[in-house]
């Protein structure tokens, strides 16, 4: 896919699952599980042992699908290539690291850098980020997103940290472009649930284009 295909995937779905897991077994199940309950944007975490495998496997098993792979907890530029070679479709970062915008801008691949002020988001849109992780976003909920938005409306952000199924359209009526959802969604994975994690993938869905629907009306 495109840049722009890649973030208007994500904007439809409204939602990028946080996978991480203990090793590869766990990733590939976690990552079935959230695809059967309809997210279809999936972030593999550099926590996860060996992810760029997992990223090259998973990039190459839904090439042909609607589907879009990205890597998350890139900490620097040179975890950036590696994922972009292991066919990552996004790029996903804990903290605003302008060497690893500057990489994901010159390969024409979506970057999302994590920013918490308003200084952090203006200083990582200068350098030419696409979306704006705002991160630890439990923080302050939903708030975050209204106060960011004052001076600077047309930032483009997906929270995560403390987003659930229970507030997902809190955040989405403050303005977000998508959720991130980690922990709230995969839980499942830590007793071997993993149809929880299908369930509640899907009431994530149902919930964002209920928000969608009434938004239109």
């Amino acid at each position: 896919m495109s840049k722009e295909q890649v973030l208007a995937k994500i904007e439809q779905g409204g939602i990028v699952a946080v996978i991480r897991a203990d090793g590869e077994d766990q990733a590939l199940r976690i990552t079935d599980a959230c695809l059967q309950g309809g997210v279809t944007a999936l972030e593999l975490t550099f926590t996860i042992p060996a992810a760029h495998k997992i990223i090259e496997a998973l990039a190459k098993r839904f090439a042909a699908e609607n589907i879009v792979i990205g890597a998350g907890t890139v900490m620097d530029s040179e975890t950036a290539r590696i994922s972009l070679l292991s066919g990552a479709e996004f790029v996903v970062s804990p903290y605003f690291d302008p060497e690893t915008v500057a990489l994901c801008n010159r390969y024409r691949v979506p970057v999302m850098p994590g920013v918490m002020t308003v200084g952090e988001a203006v200083r990582a849109m200068n350098a030419g980020a696409d979306i704006l992780k705002v991160f630890p976003a439990d923080l302050f909920g939903p708030k975050i997103i209204r106060a960011i938005k004052g001076p600077i409306p047309q930032a483009k952000m997906v929270p995560t940290g403390g987003v659930s199924v229970d507030n997902v359209q809190e955040w989405f009526a403050a303005g977000v472009f998508a959720v991130g959802a980690g922990g709230s969604l995969t839980a499942g994975a830590e007793t071997g649930d993993y149809q929880k994690i299908t369930n509640t993938a899907k009431r994530f869905v149902e919930e964002i284009q209920a928000f969608k629907q009434k938004a239109q009306l």
